[in-house]
């Protein structure tokens, strides 16, 4: 473990000991309607159309190729969403009133996108607040299906799925970062946050090297 310049951070996944995590990559935040409406100026979308454009673009794709391998390769998928166990949200954590952050339980808003939506049984677990391991019982559910290699991804980079990566990391999860798979609202901003997590509380890597590592490790892929 105190290998020289953290290189044992960098060390491939067990595939029997890894899951997927999705982070918010639901209606409320990057829904199809949400990115048509960034198309046109003037809308409250269109200020963040370099947001929604990464997202169509670049960020679910990226997502599609990643969980698609991991499925044929036998690796979990876990999604957590933004969703409040009450219609009134009244049991949200006391940033998510003050941001007026609510998707109301069992609403479209709650939904995971189409394009990456869950399949199967595979597991959501709704959260209330940025730190999906501050706010549920994400850590007991992974510890029972016996997950100790964490590759995530979602929105937004430098808010959500920072804290989910930081967060992980500090419990005694070995995280990936999928760098095009996640999305915040500037080029820099993402920038920095994914350079601030490589190599300290994770390794950053595309989809496609990650899908070349399961490959790499005799992993169907497709």
């Amino acid at each position: 473990m105190d290998a020289e310049d953290g290189s044992y951070r960098y060390r491939p996944i067990e595939p029997g000991k890894t899951a997927l995590l999705s982070i918010d990559m639901q209606n409320m935040e990057a829904g199809k309607p949400l990115r048509e409406r960034a198309r046109t100026e003037g809308t409250a979308e269109w200020k963040k159309r370099d947001f929604f454009e990464r997202v169509e673009s670049v960020v679910i794709p990226a997502q599609q190729r990643l969980q698609a391998a991991a499925r044929a390769a036998g690796i979990e998928v876990i999604f957590t969403v933004i969703e409040s166990l009450t219609q009134d949200g009244r049991d949200r954590s006391l940033d998510h009133k003050i941001s007026r952050l609510h998707a109301a339980k069992g609403s479209w808003e709650a939904a995971v996108i189409d394009e990456v939506a869950p399949v199967g049984d595979e597991i959501v677990i709704p959260k209330t607040a940025s730190g999906v391991f501050n706010s549920t019982n994400i850590e007991y559910v992974l510890r029972n299906l016996g997950i100790e290699y964490l590759v995530m991804y979602g929105v937004i980079t430098d808010q959500c799925v920072e804290s989910a990566v930081r967060d992980a990391a500090d419990r005694g999860f070995m995280v990936t970062e999928i760098e095009d798979a996640c999305a915040t609202y500037t080029e820099d901003r993402h920038q920095r946050s994914i350079e601030a997590m490589d190599g300290h509380y994770a390794r950053a890597m595309t989809a496609d090297a990650f899908i070349a590592e399961l490959q790499g490790l005799g992993l169907k892929t497709a």
